[in-house]
């Protein structure tokens, strides 16, 4: 079947330990070379040199120059070829490759782009058989309110009250987006992102925004990207630091709605999302049906994480590892959606119109598309009590869970407890989807 023609390239991050000098017409260097961490040593990973734009050749070469050192910053064998220049290891790129080859270097690797939003101890060598090592989980920072304010952003009527019964205000919703900062940003970089902003606060008027104005500050990126909707290019913000996150906080963009793909590689999503909408069913058919998804896809060898969607759902998100086309992805989505439609006929449903539901959780995977947005990890809902979208372990996932009770008021505190994000393993994993697709396949043939 079509749905099983996939493409397997491997996507990881590298440390930059070197590079070579550009030939002929070429300027800035010729290749990168890369490290990887295996067994907690920087090991030689091979060199990369194509991918990259002029602009990318240029910039990059200057920082380069500036961090040369005369040995290499790994352990191991060092290539035997001249012409290498050592760096110390402070730049991460994302490569895509075939595999590994038997020497333990990257056979045919792509550069996708550099990684700004990672620290060198979250780099991971993944090896021939596709293992992990485990990289390091962030550490919490706290934010305290009485230090609300930032070099680079003007906060602006931070007593304005946005949520009427609780009495937060656009400072306390600031207030909230640093202090989860470290956790949600990671699921914004390299994003193109979709604010919807409310001025004067929950109970007023509200704005969709995708088109960054052209007041926004300098430092704040963003994208150019065409529309089909508006038919024209739009420039859509890209968040990729904190900077960034408090400047668009500061717009009053309560909601936050991401793509599943990075700029880098627009047309392969990251993950594949199913929407658990409960609309008039109880949430624990909700749960019921969460699990339902996660036994199928254990399986079939598919990793899934779970957040609440911050309003009633939930939603599941499956690792794609950015191998798939979006039509793919939407295709995987709606196998799932209908395996457990069938298995749970009296409680969930693929059938769209809400009125045809019957009281059962509809299965969304429609959100699986080109342009088609997620609520981010980590965003606020402009719903009384300021609930969250919050990653959630498996185990919480039960009939007790109460989904009202991740606000902007518990969720940083939560964070901070937590040894590490549990919906992390989604933005960087990559299944075997060939194999899951299989058994999936199987088990639609029953």
């Amino acid at each position: 079947p079509n749905w099983l023609k996939i493409r397997a390239d491997r996507t990881d991050d590298f440390v930059v330990v070197g590079f070579t000098r550009p030939k002929g017409s070429r300027s800035g260097f010729g290749a990168l070379d890369l490290g990887a961490y295996q067994d907690g040593k920087l090991v030689y990973a091979g060199r990369v040199g194509s991918g990259f734009t002029a602009a990318q050749l240029e910039d990059v070469s200057a920082a380069l120059e500036r961090s040369v050192r005369p040995t290499p910053a790994f352990s191991g064998p060092v290539p035997q070829d001249s012409g290498h220049t050592w760096v110390e290891p402070t730049l991460i790129a994302e490569v895509r490759y075939k595999e590994w080859t038997d020497e333990g270097l990257l056979r045919q690797p792509v550069f996708v782009r550099f990684r700004d939003d990672k620290p060198i101890t979250e780099i991971a060598k993944r090896d021939a058989r596709g293992e992990i090592r485990d990289a390091e989980p962030p550490v919490a920072i706290g934010h305290p309110a009485s230090r609300l304010s930032h070099p680079e952003v003007k906060f602006s009527n931070l007593a304005k009250v946005f949520w009427p019964d609780e009495g937060y205000t656009k400072g306390d919703l600031i207030e909230y987006y640093r202090a989860i900062s470290q956790w949600m940003l990671p699921y914004l970089a390299d994003r193109p992102l979709v604010l919807t902003r409310f001025p004067d606060g929950i109970s007023g008027k509200s704005f969709f925004q995708k088109d960054a104005p052209e007041y926004a500050q300098a430092f704040v990126r963003t994208v150019t990207i065409w529309s089909e909707d508006s038919q024209r290019e739009l420039d859509y913000f890209v968040c990729d630091n904190e900077s960034s996150l408090l400047y668009i906080a500061n717009m009053a963009a309560i909601l936050l709605h991401v793509w599943s793909s990075r700029v880098a590689t627009l047309e392969t999503p990251d993950w594949c999302i199913l929407d658990l909408d409960p609309k008039e069913a109880p949430f624990t058919d909700v749960v019921t049906v969460a699990k339902a998804v996660r036994a199928l896809c254990d399986d079939i060898g598919l990793p899934t994480g779970i957040k609440t969607s911050g309003s009633t759902g939930l939603h599941v998100l499956i690792p794609l590892g950015r191998q798939v086309t979006y039509e793919q992805s939407r295709t995987l989505g709606g196998l799932l959606a209908r395996v457990i439609a069938a298995q749970l006929p009296d409680i969930a449903t693929v059938t769209r119109q809400v009125q045809k539901r019957g009281g059962k959780v509809y299965l969304d995977y429609v959100q699986n598309g080109h342009g088609r947005l997620l609520v981010a990890p980590f965003s606020v809902r402009p719903l009384p009590g300021a609930p969250v979208s919050t990653p959630l372990a498996w185990r919480e996932v039960t009939p007790r869970l109460d989904i009202r009770a991740f606000t902007i008021r518990t969720v940083p505190a939560r964070m901070k407890k937590l040894k590490d994000d549990p919906l992390w393993p989604v933005l960087d994993h990559q299944p075997d989807l060939m194999a899951a697709l299989s058994r999936l396949h199987g088990r639609l043939d029953e």
